[in-house]
């Protein structure tokens, strides 16, 4: 399944969490040293596609201004439209505030 991930979801799973879990297993021996930085560079050059924001500026706007809701904001909305898929976030305020009229906005503490 394809996902939408904000930077808000995308921070807290790629960078924080895995750095943390790799630095953590070095330090304790589950791996070898030196490891914890080739697995996170490999992490890294395997992230998620990153897309470019000018084509979806136009519709984050348009989404933005009636719904007071912030541009940045409005690009992951106006992104996943265009990719008919689901937009995951940890912002509560954004999904009470466009929840309703974007449905496929979803809290990623609703995901199984």
């Amino acid at each position: 399944m394809k996902y939408v991930i904000d930077s808000s979801v995308g921070l807290k799973w790629v960078i924080s969490e895995i750095a943390n879990a790799l630095a953590s297993a070095e330090k304790s021996a589950r791996i070898q040293p030196g490891e914890a930085v080739l697995f996170f560079t490999d992490t890294i050059n395997n992230s998620p596609i990153i897309h470019e924001a000018t084509p979806l500026l136009w519709r984050g706007l348009e989404i933005s201004l009636p719904t007071r809701q912030s541009v940045y904001d409005c690009l992951y909305v106006s992104l996943a439209e265009r990719e008919k898929c689901e937009l995951v976030t940890a912002d509560d305020k954004l999904v009470k505030n466009l929840g309703k009229q974007f449905p496929f906005i979803r809290l990623l503490a609703s995901l199984p």
